[in-house]
């Protein structure tokens, strides 16, 4: 597999990620991230917080999902950064609004296949802003 070839696997594991979020679908999201991995972030008092994959799945099959809410896409992937032959980062936003996600994903290609092995994230809760009327 040639550096391309990896970059644009990279990209098909993170559409999916980003798709299975939107869809709520569980299945498809784990099926990109490996079954050890963990979601950590920061709570706004300062505490940290380890989320193991599936009790993060077991939420997603819980909950309404953002298409079945109704509620658009806020898909931005900002960096993939091709480490290694084994060895990806990858830097995106995403939102179930109002929260809006900045995610750092670290990737390890595991059985010659891409897999997302952690996630650490930051949530930033926005109201919504109300648009005034335009004037000529």
């Amino acid at each position: 597999m040639t550096g391309a070839d990896d970059v644009k696997a990279i990209e098909d594991v993170i559409q999916c990620y980003l798709d299975g979020l939107h869809e709520g679908d569980a299945a498809k999201i784990a099926s990109v991230f490996h079954p050890t991995s963990a979601l950590t972030s920061v709570t706004d008092e300062g505490e940290l917080v380890i989320t193991p994959r599936d009790n993060w799945l077991d939420r997603i099959r819980t909950r309404e999902s953002p298409r079945q809410r109704g509620l658009s896409r806020h898909d931005d992937v900002l960096t993939i950064d091709h480490v290694s032959p084994t060895m990806a980062y990858v830097k995106l936003r995403c939102a179930i609004p109002p929260r809006f996600f900045t995610d750092q994903l670290s990737l390890l290609k595991i059985d010659g296949r891409w897999q997302i092995a952690q996630k650490v994230f930051v949530t930033e809760i926005r109201k919504r802003i109300a648009l005034r009327p335009m004037t000529r």
